[in-house]
């Protein structure tokens, strides 16, 4: 049981694939367009279930939760050689 102010990220559907625009690629027509929304969940509940949760800027927002205590796992992609020392390089140029 996820208890009431746990921190939870949930998913909202915003336009389903009849709604898109019809300006858009094809194969993005085909996909429903979602929404995913971290806050403080404002009732019991379980993973799957449909709530209302808090965000950090005081907005209410109801979705299904995805997940409990999301973290962070974005980088910057893997190490580039030629990255290490274009800082040093742009000064020299720029000293010039």
């Amino acid at each position: 049981m996820i208890k009431k102010g746990t921190f939870v990220e949930i998913e909202t559907l915003v336009l389903d694939c009849p709604d898109r625009s019809p300006a858009i690629p094809e194969d993005t027509k085909k996909t429903q367009l979602k929404m995913w929304v971290r806050g403080f969940v404002n009732s019991d509940c379980e993973i799957g279930d449909e709530v209302e949760v808090t965000t950090a800027i005081d907005r209410t927002i109801k979705g299904k939760v995805v997940e409990v205590e999301p973290g962070y796992s974005h980088d910057f992609g893997r190490y580039i050689s030629e990255l290490a020392y274009i800082g040093k390089q742009a000064k020299e140029i720029l000293k010039d």
